[in-house]
């Protein structure tokens, strides 16, 4: 159903691979081929199993046991520890203890006592819909096309219209035990039957070999999808076009202006990461004259709904006459407004023992002629939040073409978003780390300090853009740190810090990536050696250029987003001991650099009634893996303190107090504590990483 994607699923079935595997890997190679397409499943959404007999470990007999995918993890990158496995006997055992709806949540503290082979990933809710299947091999998945069926007014019809006895359909009912009874009563009473259809929810596809079940999977998706093009072609998508999109530029243009504003408004309690998508699929929707009576109907699937909430927020704007001006004075009062009507659905629906009310603010974000923002509390729950509701507006393309669109009922969509389970599950989650949520730019990202800096800070799960002139290194560098921590976590951006347009149009980058700023390191640099009578006007301006301005204007773009924002802001300077201390032969340099150190001061003075902290670092001596010691800058020093190249670092750590070097990672450290709440408390201030230089003590 998308627009870019082909038409049609590949079967990628490998009879040469899979004939090579056991059983559990060939789980593993049909989760992952099924994973792989995001028509055939949404990110963590669905699940996959197979029946194995296997070696019981106690007795020695061979035992049948259910693996199936465990809670949590996807299944286009699942491997064989993300299966739960459990003996199907003592599965089957557990429907003499169920006693009614009422009491279902309770079986699935039964499901670890099924546990086989002491397997730790704990057992999914879906467990019973697999077990009381009586096939070998069980798939269930949420492709857009099929829900978009199974979210239609008449779902039942267009089933038996589309499939004939081929396909099923059971009426809508909260995953857990109830329903798994169900599964495998209708499979008990459809012997003939390849799968069926859960209203609202998805597809259920089983088979007598791994195979059969992937192929008949596929194919009745591919089935559904021939349907849809045939019903909906030539007809109007969404009730027409209301409005035109705006060119791509002037997008994003909007994007970086409005995203953290929106940010500063919904992260009062946690910062929130945001996401942009302005794909086809949804500028299709945003522009569309049903719009607003879909958007408010709300997704159908589960795993949607956990993802996006209960509904969008629409941001009223008119692409023809683009007033963004107004929107960003009216956003505050959508977002109140939105607070309002989520908080009166929870006071609606809940029961005694509900959950507390959760964040009260909207996940999604839909704009006419611009696109979608979505906010998380981090960049891939974000992404992935909007990849879930892009899936929610093909559902709701196919089924309002061809029916009317049922969204999820709100008792319902309730009872699954304050779920008792899901609230034990989410208390589970590990705690945040020290920067979750926070945004850092890193200028000179690429280089030594820079990328030591940038991993610091990722480590302690900030999301970091990589700022840098080089465009070789800052491709290295964004390649290993994603790699090392996820893409989603690191951005490059080509910055010259010199350039006025260049700062503005980077940092507007940034902000479309992921939302905002709350952390700048101010890290670009240069050196240079030179007697004050051979330092040439040039010399002394490209110190200038780079030490002083650059560091001014990064700063000017750093406090413009962070007054938008309004939740503070952290900068940090890397200066140098050359900024307190005088140095022979290097008078541009030391000179930028005791401006950048004033600068600071000034900042700190400019910021703190805002909670805007900006304090410095001073580096001396950091000659391993800095790109400055790279060129003449490292001969010049030499010469300038009587040594070679091998013997300089000697002499830095000779002559300093406490005889040790200065690294990379020293610097880091640093800054990190002045980027982390660990320094809350301090404002205008510096830390000397110098391994001691009484020259450069503060005081």
């Amino acid at each position: 159903m998308s627009t870019t994607a082909p038409k049609r699923l590949a079967n990628l079935w490998d009879d040469a691979k899979a004939a090579s595997m056991s059983e559990p890997e060939r789980l593993v190679y049909r989760s992952n081929l099924l994973g792989s397409d995001k028509r055939v499943t949404n990110y963590g959404g669905g699940n996959t199993s197979s029946k194995i007999f296997q070696k019981d470990p106690l007795t020695g007999q061979d035992v049948e046991v259910l693996w199936v995918k465990g809670s949590g993890g996807d299944s286009a990158s699942i491997k064989l520890d993300g299966f739960s496995t459990l003996y199907m006997d003592k599965l089957r055992a557990l429907k003499g203890l169920y006693r009614g709806l009422e009491h279902e949540d309770e079986m699935v503290g039964y499901l670890p006592h099924a546990t086989f082979n002491l397997n730790p990933r704990a057992a999914s809710i879906d467990t019973p819909l697999h077990a009381y299947v009586n096939r070998p091999f069980v798939d269930h998945m949420h492709p857009d096309a099929i829900i978009a069926i199974a979210a239609s007014k008449n779902s039942k019809e267009l089933t038996s219209q589309i499939f004939g006895d081929t396909i099923g359909w059971l009426p809508w009912k909260k995953p857990g035990f109830e329903l798994g009874l169900w599964l495998g009563k209708f499979c008990e009473e459809n012997p003939n039957a390849k799968g069926l259809i859960l209203e609202s929810h998805g597809l259920f596809t089983w088979g007598d070999t791994p195979k059969e079940c992937y192929e008949t999977t596929i194919g009745i998706i591919n089935q559904a999808i021939e349907w849809f093009e045939q019903q909906t072609e030539g007809k109007t998508i969404f009730g027409g076009e209301a409005v035109k999109s705006l060119p791509a530029a002037d997008r994003r243009a909007i994007a970086a202006k409005l995203m953290p504003k929106i940010r500063g408004l919904i992260s009062e309690d946690s910062h929130k990461l945001g996401h942009f998508d302005d794909s086809d699929a949804v500028l299709e929707f945003v522009n569309s004259n049903n719009l607003r009576p879909l958007a408010a109907l709300g997704t159908s699937c589960p795993d949607h709904f956990l993802r996006t909430k209960i509904r969008p927020l629409v941001i009223e704007f008119d692409p023809a006459n683009p007033d963004v001006d107004a929107v960003i004075a009216k956003i505050p009062e959508d977002i109140a407004a939105y607070r309002v009507d989520y908080q009166a659905y929870y006071d609606r629906c809940k029961h005694d023992n509900s959950p507390a009310v959760r964040d009260p603010n909207a996940v999604v974000y839909l704009m006419p002629g611009v696109g979608m923002f979505t906010f998380a509390k981090d960049k891939a729950t974000a992404r992935i939040s909007g990849e879930f509701y892009v899936n929610a507006i093909n559902v709701m393309r196919g089924a309002s073409t061809v029916s009317t669109y049922v969204g999820l009922p709100e008792q319902e969509a309730f009872d699954i978003e304050y779920w008792l389970l899901e609230e034990a599950k989410l208390a589970r989650m590990p705690k945040p780390k020290s920067l979750a949520g926070q945004i850092a730019l890193v200028t000179g990202g690429a280089g030594g300090i820079g990328k030591a800096t940038a991993i610091r800070l990722l480590r302690e799960g900030a999301c970091v853009v990589l700022a840098d002139i080089d465009e070789t290194a800052l491709a290295n560098a964004t390649e290993e740190l994603g790699k090392a921590f996820g893409a989603d976590f690191v951005r490059p951006v080509i910055v010259n810090v010199t350039k006025e347009e260049a700062v503005i149009s980077g940092f507007a980058h940034a902000v479309v990536e992921f939302g905002g700023l709350d952390i700048l390191v101010s890290n670009a640099g240069l050196a240079s050696s030179a007697p004050i009578e051979e330092t040439t006007l040039e010399l002394w301006n490209k110190n200038m250029d780079i030490l002083s301005t650059g560091y001014f204007l990064v700063s000017r773009e750093a406090f413009r987003l962070f007054r938008k924002q309004k939740i503070g802001g952290n900068v940090v300077f890397v200066a140098s001991k050359n900024g307190l201390a005088a140095s022979p032969n290097a008078s541009a340099y030391c000179t930028a650099k005791a401006a950048e150190i004033h600068l600071a001061r000034c900042l700190a003075l400019e910021g703190a009634a805002e909670q805007i902290r900006v304090n410095t670092v001073n580096p001396d001596a950091v000659l391993r893996g800095s790109k400055i010691w790279a060129g003449e800058w490292l001969e010049q020093r030499a010469s300038t303190y009587k040594t070679d190249k091998e013997g300089l670092e000697d002499m830095y750590r000779e002559r300093s107090l406490l005889k040790r070097s200065v690294f990379p990672e020293d610097i880091a450290e640093a800054i990190y504590f002045f980027a982390s709440d660990a320094s809350a408390k301090s404002t205008g201030n510096i830390i000397n990483v110098d391994a001691g230089n009484a020259q450069s003590f503060t005081r």
